[in-house]
């Protein structure tokens, strides 16, 4: 009895000091659910600060590495079965034979998709690889032409010669210049103003260069007179500066045929050269159809000539856009020239009429004397030639094909050189690397003194949904005025579809759609321009330009432009 007295007093006595002890215990708040309003600064001023989170660096894309490219010749391919001599100029001084070059600041070109940052086609066929002449989607549903403009170019007479409208190979530039640039250009203030505009620049045979908006065909600035005759493309700088380089295609009254380094903000010409070069071996020939290429990291203009010389100089270029200033000044001035085995005063001429190719530091051109010749630029020693049968006018097309390079290229049929009636003429894939012939295609065309048959135009590689075929415009085939579209498997070589039509020395443009679906457009000295479906060769649409055409359109997203020998430059709408 008294030991559970005891147990129940201890029982009470601990019972009483759990509950004092709970008095005294603070519950625990949820801060979540309290709205604590903020501190004001002199409350918080001189307190400790939670630190701030350090955001994660948005990590560099990884860039993607270059493909080597060191070509070299085998027994097919061995420059001295068609090269003869070769001669290098620097600074007007000549090297002796036992001389090797150097360039003093290597040239190294990459991958076309990356030759620049203009908004636009700003050379012949858009870059350094000639990957096309159509900048954007078009992203087309109903398949047809529409919304046409026209402006009226004129003529140009030297001796007893009349020079009309646009020429091969004639393709116009197209460009979005950024707003600061447009600020100090000579454009007129309407042009300045519109945020939306694309201006074409066409340089023709009658010896001015227009500036056109893309949309109406109006006047974005006046005409620039140069007085000779344009029959090749122009070419921007890739830089975005405000240059145009160019050259003429014929003499005129004013002189002898040359290059031109022209200013865009004031047309002032800043530099000239070519024109009656002692150096050439073709004698005082000078034309320049070829579109140029510059180095932008060394500041080097790369030219070649149908003169037969190839220019690499040093611009030194000063551009300050915020003061509209620019001005060159041309430092070392290097020129390559050669002669072939089979060059004559009669036939196999040197020169280059065609727009080069450039990967790394090779250069690969064709020429009037049938070859195509791969040329190390910082030795200027050459890597392999390869037999083009014939003068050459088709511009080389680079495609890297699972990580290995190829050349696309065709030749002309001149007349009387292989034949006087009718001759084969190949279509080649190349190996870029060695110069042998992989696969090629064959076609027999006619042909007529000074309107060669053949592929005068350059070929279209196909992209998204057409990768994996070539796109050539064939001239004179079947009879003197006829002509084919081929459509060309690139594995095999094997023609997929042609498409019958007028001859046509024009280079066929390629357009995409949005979900990779691409078409053919090409223009005939037919009057006719001509879309395609590229998978099968369907007949979309047709438009009449009003007049033959030798010159190739270029594109920019859904707008087309091409010039008609029939003194007519036309802008029409993909839609």
């Amino acid at each position: 009895m008294i030991i559970q007295s005891v147990l129940l007093i201890a029982l009470l006595v601990l019972l009483g000091r759990l509950v004092i002890l709970n008095k005294n215990v603070v519950p625990a708040r949820d801060e979540s659910s309290l709205a604590v309003p903020p501190a004001s600064p002199s409350v918080t001023q001189g307190l400790p600060q939670r630190p701030e989170a350090t955001p994660e660096p948005t990590p560099e894309p990884t860039p993607e590495p270059l493909l080597e490219f060191n070509p070299y010749f085998v027994e097919e391919t061995d420059p001295a079965k068609f090269i003869k001599t070769v001669g290098i100029s620097v600074d007007g001084e000549e090297l002796g034979a036992d001389e090797a070059y150097e360039a003093a600041e290597p040239i190294d070109f990459g991958y076309g998709k990356d030759y620049t940052d203009v908004d636009g086609i700003i050379t012949f066929r858009g870059d350094n690889f000639r990957s096309g002449a159509s900048y954007g989607l078009a992203n087309m549903s109903s398949f047809k032409f529409a919304d046409p403009w026209s402006v009226t170019t004129g003529t140009l007479q030297h001796g007893t010669g009349v020079w009309t409208g646009s020429g091969w190979v004639g393709q116009p530039l197209i460009v979005k210049w950024p707003k600061e640039t447009k600020a100090v250009m000579n454009m007129y203030d309407w042009a300045k103003a519109d945020d939306d505009l694309v201006e074409v620049i066409y340089a023709t045979m009658d010896g001015y260069i227009y500036f056109l908006d893309l949309d109406t065909g109006k006047d974005t600035r006046d005409r620039l007179f140069v007085g000779y005759t344009f029959k090749g493309s122009g070419a921007l700088d890739p830089r975005g500066y405000p240059i145009l380089y160019l050259g003429a295609g014929y003499d005129s009254d004013r002189g002898t045929s040359r290059a031109f380094i022209i200013s865009l903000i004031d047309f002032d010409i800043m530099y000239e050269f070519g024109n009656n070069d002692p150096f050439s071996l073709r004698g005082t020939l000078s034309y320049f159809d070829s579109s140029a290429l510059v180095d932008a990291e060394t500041d080097q203009l790369i030219y070649p000539g149908e003169n037969g010389i190839l220019y690499i100089i040093k611009l030194n270029t000063d551009y300050d856009e915020q003061a509209g200033t620019l001005s060159i000044d041309p430092g070392r001035v290097v020129k390559w020239h050669y002669y072939g085995q089979r060059t004559s005063l009669a036939s196999h001429w040197v020169g280059m009429e065609d727009s080069a190719v450039i990967f790394r530091g090779h250069i690969i051109m064709a020429d009037n004397g049938g070859n195509l010749m791969c040329l190390d630029l910082n030795t200027l020693t050459l890597d392999w030639v390869q037999d083009t049968l014939d003068d050459t006018n088709c511009s080389p097309v680079l495609s890297i094909e699972d990580g290995h390079p190829y050349v696309y290229i065709s030749t002309s049929f001149h007349y009387g050189w292989r034949s006087w009636t009718t001759a084969t003429v190949p279509i080649w894939k190349i190996d870029a690397e060695t110069g042998e012939i992989v696969w090629q295609t064959d076609y027999t065309c006619h042909t007529e003194d000074g309107v060669s048959g053949g592929v005068q135009s350059t070929i279209a590689l196909g992209q998204n949904g057409l990768e994996g075929y070539i796109y050539v415009t064939v001239a004179k085939t079947d009879a003197n005025n006829n002509g084919k579209l081929a459509c060309i498997d690139t594995e095999t070589g094997e023609v997929v579809w042609e498409y019958k039509s007028y001859y046509t020395w024009s280079s066929p443009v390629l357009v995409y759609n949005e979900d990779g679906s691409g078409y053919v457009v090409y223009c005939t000295y037919g009057n006719n321009m001509y879309m395609l479906d590229g998978k099968t060769g369907e007949l979309l649409d047709t438009f009449n330009l009003q007049g033959g055409v030798e010159a190739s359109p270029a594109v920019y997203k859904d707008r087309l432009v091409v010039g008609t020998r029939k003194c007519l430059i036309w802008g029409v709408k993909l839609t």
